[in-house]
């Protein structure tokens, strides 16, 4: 009985003591366990959710889709647990996302990681969105580590391992039961999200459809308007150089004679600024800055603009007293008011003046110059579309619709703007300014002079055309040189090789044959270092490759008197390489 009393007394204490220690240890055990459980559980239920989201997105994010990628992350809220979601793209940007009160949708995971990581109470759930084997994003999921009843039953149970148990176990069921239904429900929203994106896919590849046949349709009526407006203005310059052939040899009249070239030359100036227009359409060239005083030099234009243009229309041109100069292509310069001007040509079928104001700008540090005409006037329904390409008012085959483009590109590409202002019927005008410069203009060339046939040298003329290489034989004799051809660059090659007497190389850049003029004028060097190559083209690729290669470039087409400048100076005057 003292034993027990002594039990009681002391083993009581320390066995109620051992079951204490007991009991928390089990507590925490439990807790512990249940703690990792939980976290695998939440791992496991987020990675299912984002696999299903990155499942679900894979074809939204194939399409750029962010509505039907909002949907499917819309859609996770139906899990209570799940804090936030997000869709990222390839480059980590936010597609689509979402956020309950408090919560903010963060890259903390590893973007392009598959994983999950708990901080901070949270589960961050990361998964790669691939189709066919191509990376196209990440989804992510944030959901809670522990739900709040959980959390509590933990604590508790560190003190009444029993209840904790209980609550614990009823906690689980409550979860699993809502996992369940949101399962459920994301299933069949799974479901529904799928015949979705299926109507979608099927509504994009008509689309496609639709709109490449539109491409083609607008691509076929774009070379249409532009082949007939390039034939209309070729038929025309080739028919004043046909007249004016003809005309030659029924005349002896030194007068009429000049008359006549000066119409010919007149056409070949026009017809390669038509080249070069489209060229400057098809491809961006370098413009070639000068400083130039912008009212001397449409002042100088008087007698183009005149001759291009009916007798029954008048050139009115003023300038607004001393202006600041501007740095411009002078050529881009000159077609572009060329091109104003035949357009209020066009405009003014029964005649009328066309009137050329060069101003300063109401924008310090800009010079305007108005081109005007009283013509039939612009419809206020196009008047926004007549710098597009390709787009023209005029039947079909009067013209390319590439006038107007090529001034609003050029007046861009200067650090200028170009406008205009029409009312139908009373007339139109066209107001370009350019920004000035502090720079001087430059001083102009010498009048140029009739060259004597006094030079002396032996060129190899490389040419596969024909008819022009009797014309540029014939200058070249014109202007005391002899000249051997060749019709193709491996034909060159094998003549340079036996008779390397010669001053200069001539040749042509695009041709016929595996050996172009660049790559020919490459193999003359190899066989002489010291050889001097001229290279000529009127493909502005061609020109750019030949100058970059440091070869000396002829222009087509190129009169007389700029081929003498070019054999005087590679011949005469320059090193040789």
């Amino acid at each position: 009985m003292r034993v027990w009393k002594e039990f009681r007394g002391r083993g009581l204490p320390i066995v109620a003591i051992l079951c204490l220690v007991v009991l928390l240890a089990a507590g925490l055990a439990v807790s512990i366990v249940t703690d990792r459980n939980m976290k695998v559980q939440l791992a496991r239920e987020g990675g299912a959710q984002a696999d299903l989201l990155a499942s679900a997105v894979s074809g939204a994010l194939a399409f750029d889709d962010r509505a039907a990628a909002q949907d499917y992350v819309d859609a996770v809220q139906v899990n209570p647990n799940v804090l936030a979601a997000g869709v990222y793209d390839a480059r980590d940007r936010r597609v689509a996302s979402f956020g309950r009160p408090g919560e903010v949708m963060t890259p903390v995971a590893t973007p392009r990681g598959d994983g999950a990581r708990f901080q901070n109470n949270r589960v961050y759930v990361v998964r790669r969105v691939v189709q066919g084997g191509q990376f196209l994003g990440t989804a992510r999921i944030r959901m809670t580590a522990t739900p709040a009843g959980a959390r509590f039953s933990r604590n508790a149970g560190l003190i009444l391992v029993l209840g904790l148990a209980a609550l614990l176990v009823a906690v689980l069921a409550l979860t699993q039961s809502a996992l369940r239904r949101a399962n459920l429900a994301l299933s069949a929203r799974a479901e529904d999200l799928a015949a979705a994106n299926a109507s979608l896919h099927e509504q994009m590849v008509e689309r496609e459809k639709a709109e490449e046949a539109l491409r083609q349709s607008q691509k076929m009526e774009a070379i249409g308007r532009l082949t007939g407006g390039v034939a209309h203005d070729f038929n025309n310059l080739l028919m004043v150089v046909s007249s004016a052939t003809d005309l030659l040899r029924r005349t002896a009249d030194p007068a009429r004679r000049d008359m006549l070239i000066d119409g010919v030359r007149q056409a070949v100036d026009r017809g390669s600024g038509l080249t070069r227009q489209l060229l400057a359409f098809s491809r961006s060239a370098p413009l070639k800055p000068a400083v130039v005083d912008l009212g001397e030099q449409i002042e100088g234009m008087r007698i183009l603009l005149e001759r291009s243009l009916r007798e029954d229309i008048s050139v009115r041109i003023a300038v607004d007293g001393r202006l600041r100069p501007v740095e411009v292509d002078v050529g881009e310069l000159e077609l572009a008011l060329l091109n104003l001007a035949v357009n209020a040509r066009d405009a003014m079928p029964g005649g009328g003046e066309l009137a050329i104001e060069v101003r300063a700008a109401d924008l310090e540090g800009h010079v305007c110059v108005d081109v005007s005409d009283d013509g039939t006037g612009i419809a206020e329904a196009v008047v926004s579309r007549v710098f597009e390409p390709f787009f023209t008012t005029k039947e079909v085959g009067k013209g390319t619709g590439l006038g107007l483009s090529q001034v609003y590109g050029f007046a861009r590409s200067s650090g200028g703007t170009v406008a205009v202002r029409s009312v139908e019927g009373a007339g139109t005008t066209f107001t370009l300014c350019l920004p000035t410069t502090d720079k001087a203009p430059a001083a102009g060339p010498p009048p140029a002079a009739a060259r004597a046939s006094t030079a002396e040298g032996r060129i190899l003329l490389i040419e596969d055309d024909d008819a022009v290489a009797a014309g540029v034989g014939h200058m070249l004799r014109d202007l005391g040189y002899s000249y051997v051809r060749a019709c193709s660059g491996e034909e060159a090659v094998r003549v340079f090789r036996d008779d390397r007497a010669f001053d200069l190389v001539l040749s042509d850049m695009v041709m016929p044959g595996a050996l172009g003029g660049l790559a020919c004028a490459i193999e003359l060097r190899k066989l002489d270092p010291e050889a001097r190559v001229v290279l000529s083209t009127g493909f502005s690729e061609a020109a750019a490759a030949a100058t970059a290669a440091g070869f000396p470039l002829l222009a087509k087409p190129y009169s007389i008197d700029e081929l003498a400048t070019i054999l005087d100076r590679e011949i005469a005057g320059a090193p040789r390489r």
